[in-house]
């Protein structure tokens, strides 16, 4: 676990004083994000299951004017879970933003010759991972805070050989909707991130010979993420999809 700051300095500072919690933040959409938000002078907490990954990534994003709790764990495991809470109340003792981030695919595998530990990996994470982290972030989050689950287009298309991941955004997706419903009273926003084709490295494991120069970079997304943060609290993007120009690929 790390805690640290430097002399970076924020770029915009709008987002400045508030506190993101960001899962899977060493890799891909949620590393961009994670820098996006340090862009603009939010205070992060980060989490991933590389702690090497981990210690190197608060390093760059600590400044002056934001702090970086960083802490390694798995969003899979309850006990885990809640050490990282844990952390984060002595830390901070509140959370403005959360970025559910964290995810797996698996290999092109037909239903009938997927492993079940691969389907059940696959669920366990991308699914009942952002149900563990958003339970604990709620007794944190208040009236304006956001809540940003990044499930891929995959949460209301289907790609065959992908059973496990498809089942598991389209599982996520009913999840964020029904969580959208349930914090209208709070005054929480609830978004749904449905990104097309993005230049991550789950493409190694889904589809490895997959024609990365038509795909959108992590940046892009992540710059579209902070928009939807910054709109007034009267108005919410309820699903923000994302695709490439040039289309499905």
């Amino acid at each position: 676990m790390t805690a640290s700051t430097s002399n970076r300095t924020a770029k915009s500072g709008r987002l400045r004083g508030r506190v993101a919690l960001v899962t899977g933040a060493t890799r891909g959409i949620g590393l961009a994000i994670a820098h996006a938000l340090g862009d603009e002078g939010c205070n992060l907490i980060l989490t991933a299951r590389n702690q090497s990954a981990l210690v190197r990534l608060s390093r760059e994003l600590a400044s002056s004017h934001i702090q970086v709790l960083a802490q390694p764990g798995d969003v899979r495991d309850p006990h885990s879970v809640d050490a990282l809470f844990g952390s984060a109340r002595r830390q901070f003792k509140r959370l403005d933003v959360l970025i559910n981030n964290a995810g797996i695919g698996h290999p092109n595998l037909s239903v009938a010759k997927l492993p079940f530990p691969i389907w059940k990996d696959v669920l366990e994470t991308n699914l009942d991972g952002m149900f563990l982290i958003t339970q604990a972030a709620l007794t944190m989050m208040k009236r304006g805070g956001t809540i940003v689950n990044n499930l891929s287009i995959a949460a209301n298309r289907v790609f065959a050989g992908s059973s496990a991941y498809n089942a598991s955004k389209h599982g996520a997706l009913g999840l964020t909707n029904t969580l959208r419903e349930e914090l209208r009273p709070r005054g929480i926003r609830v978004i749904a991130l449905l990104p097309g084709a993005t230049d991550t490295d789950i493409w190694s494991t889904l589809w490895p010979e997959a024609p990365r120069r038509k795909m959108m970079s992590p940046e892009t997304v992540a710059r579209a993420v902070i928009q939807s943060i910054l709109l007034p609290a009267d108005a919410t993007i309820e699903t923000l999809e994302i695709l490439p120009t040039a289309g499905r690929l």
